[in-house]
């Protein structure tokens, strides 16, 4: 079933340079989907315009069937959430749980509605420990997991998530992926996550996107996406680490594969299955 749609959506900066030209997008609910692209090719752009933040000079976006316009803003923002690159430009409370607190408080919420909700988003994103500290005094990391939970605290069906992992080391971005995957699993969101870390996108991700220019170039799994290494290069993207060895070892050392693996996993597997077969065709 497709809960959002962008529908040919155009839009262009006050300089009068065309940042989306005719964006089509289906996401499907309760899938995880990857914007991909490097930077200035509008994928943050395009996040903007999926709850509202920017309005389309053309084409529409449609929130279940039902175009974008005809919400409330207040309805947009409960569905759709989004969480910007940056942690520090969303935060802006003097501690973490008022924070959190904002947007139910803006709904008009009980007092035990709202505190309900707070726990509940704070226990989500692993910060209840630290629900009394100062924004200031957190990590970077710590931070971004505030920002997520302050949109948990609306209840969103939508997640829209502007490079999660940006500025995290390596335990860091793991955590936060790993965060997002257990809020898709068993809470059903939805998450749509625009980044240029290609090496995210076949572990964690169900599509993705390929952004260039503006543009739509490829939507498609991982698998679909990546296997047109022509295309990732003209995206001035690369392959992830692990495709770019199997290529070599294909390429320059004439091993046979039907497709790329695009992660450990797959790679490990297909060089067992290849050593396997090579072991038993020489005891033949």
């Amino acid at each position: 079933m497709v809960i959002l749609q962008a529908r040919n959506i155009q839009y262009k900066y006050h300089d009068g340079t065309y940042a989306l030209c005719g964006i089509s997008l289906d996401v499907k609910k309760g899938e995880l989907l990857a914007i991909l692209g490097q930077n200035g090719s509008g994928k943050t752009t395009l996040l903007k315009h999926l709850n509202g933040l920017l309005k389309p000079l053309g084409g529409e976006i449609v929130l279940e069937r039902k175009p974008l316009a005809q919400y409330s803003s207040k309805e947009i923002f409960q569905r759709v959430g989004i969480v910007f690159q940056d942690p520090n430009d969303q935060l802006f409370a003097p501690s973490v749980r008022e924070d959190v607190a904002f947007g139910p408080m803006n709904l008009g919420l009980s007092k035990d509605e709202i505190t309900q909700r707070v726990d509940e988003a704070l226990k989500l994103v692993g910060m209840t420990p630290h629900a009394n500290k100062a924004v200031d005094a957190l990590s970077f990391g710590q931070k971004k997991r505030v920002c997520i939970a302050g949109v948990l605290a609306m209840k969103p069906e939508i997640l829209v998530l502007d490079e999660p992992t940006c500025g995290l080391d390596p335990a860091g971005v793991t955590s936060i992926m790993t965060l997002l995957k257990e809020l898709n699993a068993t809470h059903g969101i939805t998450i749509i996550m625009a980044t240029n870390t290609v090496d995210l996108v076949p572990v964690y991700m169900d599509r993705l996107a390929i952004m260039y220019h503006g543009s739509i170039l490829r939507i498609g799994t991982p698998e679909e996406a990546f296997s047109n290494t022509d295309e990732i290069k003209h995206a001035c993207l690369e392959l992830p680490q692990i495709a770019q060895l199997m290529q070599i070892l294909r390429d320059e050392n004439n091993l046979t594969m039907d497709n790329l693996p695009l992660t450990v996993g797959e790679a490990r597997k297909f060089l067992i299955n290849t050593i396997n077969l090579k072991h038993s065709e020489v005891g033949m």
